[in-house]
């Protein structure tokens, strides 16, 4: 299709979409799996959209079978729509509508998923069922009159966005979070992303500057900063003295990246010196097996506990438990469970990566070591034992002046809310053709 020809399609499709009504007020959330356990951020985040007075429309691709624990999430999961929840069926006959109703549409469609293809960490075939969901969910937005698509991580899902917009006209946005997104930029194809988003969210300052990386100045403005925000029942939380026990809680996925191994070797040095301290571990995941039996070898039975997945009030607790958070993460954007402890009154020892020293002031909030060093990690929980307890009352009470600033989820929330109403109004969207 011509690049005249398309914008002209935009823009009659834009100016459909100025008449007032409660559905210009709705955005599509999609997400690739969605409700999940680590992705209670985005809950918090839609309902704050909700409190703005915007209706949000729950896409997910997948996990409509998914085992949750948390009431909230439960609740969602009947809130959600589940693009391949039906099985390919309804998305092959999505692609057959779209074929009749706008066959140049999906001829462009059709091959920017070929260029998503080259290079790519997917086989070809995915990128092709990508499309067909983009189909279907085009279709699905159109009968809802929905004006504007909003993607979290900038994986498949901005992908299916994406594919979405170029079939539709609307406009899409996605959020990206952090490493498992830049480390893969040119297989993601992040540049091409952005150039056709209306705008892209990003959750720190140091992912913005990732992105700046990777794509051409012109479009720097459409990127972003809108912080992960904490509700209320955290910010209003009753605020109670870190506790003088020498417990610490590690809250996350237990996986590399995380650095849970290099954890427990610098737990084993501390215990060998004599130092009686209590970890507990809070989640689950790929490296559980590996760290278990780590912790069988290293002899650390009586000093490290795994919880495994917890609820949101049982993550609460554990942090409320502990004399500290501790998250020797290697790579990170900024995790939300240093929000939620600083919030909590609880200091926090972590690494200097990523978007953690944008909230982790050493020295004042916690305590910040270099990634990748057991001698670091041990030399931080010595200075967190050691601490007399109103070292510990001052660092958490600062630690959370800081994240009530940076992160009340009501005014990221409001911010995040004026960028959509923006760009469902504006009509002046220029979307790229080639």
């Amino acid at each position: 299709m011509h690049g005249s020809a398309q914008k002209q399609i935009y823009a009659a499709n834009a100016r459909a979409r100025q008449t007032p009504s409660a559905a210009n007020r709705t955005v599509a959330y999609l997400i690739n799996q969605y409700p999940k356990v680590s992705h209670s951020f985005i809950r918090r985040e839609i309902v704050a959209l909700e409190k703005q007075g915007l209706s949000v429309f729950r896409l997910a691709l997948r996990g409509w079978d998914a085992e949750l624990v948390d009431p909230a999430d439960i609740a969602e999961q009947a809130k959600t729509t589940f693009v391949l929840g039906r099985g390919l069926l309804p998305l092959a006959m999505a692609v057959v509508r779209q074929a009749v109703r706008a066959p140049r549409r999906l001829l462009v469609a059709l091959r920017l998923s070929m260029r998503m293809m080259r290079p790519s960490d997917r086989p070809a075939l995915w990128h092709l069922i990508y499309l067909a969901e983009a189909c279907w969910i085009a279709s699905e937005l159109a009968r809802r009159k929905i004006s504007h698509l909003h993607a979290h991580f900038g994986t498949n899902s901005a992908e299916v966005a994406m594919l979405a917009g170029t079939l539709s006209g609307i406009g899409y946005s996605f959020t990206l979070h952090g490493t498992g997104e830049y480390d893969k930029a040119t297989l993601l194809h992040l540049a091409e992303k952005v150039k056709r988003a209306a705008f892209v969210i990003v959750v720190c300052s140091y992912v913005r500057g990732q992105i700046f990386r990777i794509t051409p100045p012109q479009d720097w403005h459409k990127v972003k900063v809108v912080r992960c925000g904490i509700d209320a029942a955290f910010a209003d939380a009753d605020i109670s003295a870190p506790s003088e026990s020498n417990r610490l809680v590690c809250v996350g996925r237990l996986c590399e990246e995380k650095g849970q191994i290099l954890l427990l070797g610098a737990i084993e040095s501390l215990v060998k010196e004599g130092r009686r301290l209590d970890l507990v571990l809070v989640g689950d995941g790929e490296h559980r097996q590996l760290i278990e039996r780590l912790i069988a070898d290293l002899d650390l039975a009586g000093s490290v506990t795994i919880t495994g997945w917890a609820t949101a009030d049982q993550v609460k607790q554990h942090i409320v438990d502990a004399r500290a958070l501790i998250l020797p993460s290697f790579a990170e954007g900024l995790p939300i469970v240093i929000i939620e402890a600083m919030l909590l009154g609880r200091p926090v020892l972590s690494t200097y990566v990523a978007g953690i020293p944008e909230l982790v002031v050493n020295g004042e909030t916690g305590w910040l070591f270099p990634a990748g060093s057991e001698e670091e990690i041990a030399r931080a929980v010595r200075a967190c034992l050691d601490a007399p307890a109103d070292t510990l009352r001052a660092m958490g009470m600062a630690g959370r002046v800081r994240a009530l600033r940076d992160h009340d989820i009501g005014q990221q929330g409001a911010t995040l809310s004026a960028l959509f109403e923006t760009a469902i109004a504006d009509e002046s969207t220029s979307w790229p053709t080639r």
